[in-house]
């Protein structure tokens, strides 16, 4: 959504210098020929529909005008939210936070689901090692996230009971399912809170995080 709306808007912009105009479309005339030019340009197909390249989400269309601004929100607007997104965060049913850290490991190492070939029965992948470092006998992983690595066992999850360990599973499965509620314009997916993963799949990829016996924590 960020890319599409950053790039049009730059090459409109650029367009208009080119062209010699006397003056440029404001932002919010940018953001509705976006929309336009998307609505043109592509069309449902399988699983894939078109609504999801608008602007239809406050939080994603002000964190791509803040892009297009090439400034950050200000504190306020980000503080709002980010207690929106956070609102927005669904626990789990059972109470339970962690599930099995082996299917953990497959998911975060699958990019697989989500494209027009798909279909809804298709279980996707949460892609992870594309942004992070997970296992220390990864020959290749993204770098846009923090490494993951020893993720647990940097914070101490030794004992659920404690308040602290506590603290950290909770922000775990948050930054899981709607990472937004506590970076509002984070680049990490919103996991959960679009559908990309299963409650399920949530559970099982923080039990990878967080599990001792999980290779992220050897």
């Amino acid at each position: 959504m960020k890319t599409i709306a950053t790039t049009t808007a730059a090459l409109l912009g650029a367009a208009a210098i080119v062209a010699g105009c006397a003056s440029t479309p404001a932002t919010p005339d940018y953001d509705k020929l976006t929309d336009e030019i998307v609505k043109a340009s592509f069309r449902d197909e399988g699983i894939v529909k078109v609504t999801t390249l608008t602007q239809t989400d406050e939080t994603n269309r002000l964190c791509s005008a803040a892009d297009v601004a090439g400034k950050p929100l200000d504190e306020k607007t980000a503080k709002r939210i980010e207690a929106e997104n956070l609102k927005a965060v669904k626990w789990p049913t059972d109470g339970k936070f962690l599930g099995d850290w082996r299917e953990g490991e497959r998911i975060a190492q699958s990019g697989r689901g989500l494209t027009y070939t798909d279909d809804a029965t298709v279980v996707n992948g949460g892609n992870c090692y594309n942004c992070h470092q997970i296992d220390k006998k990864e020959i290749s992983f993204g770098t846009i996230g923090p490494s993951l690595y020893n993720y647990g066992k940097i914070r101490g999850v030794a004992d659920p009971s404690s308040p602290a360990s506590k603290a950290i599973v909770e922000y775990t499965w948050g930054k899981i399912w709607n990472a937004k509620a506590y970076n509002a314009c984070s680049n990490m997916p919103r996991a959960g809170h679009t559908g990309i993963l299963t409650e399920a799949q949530v559970r099982h990829v923080v039990a990878l995080l967080l599990d001792p016996k999980s290779p992220v924590n050897q």
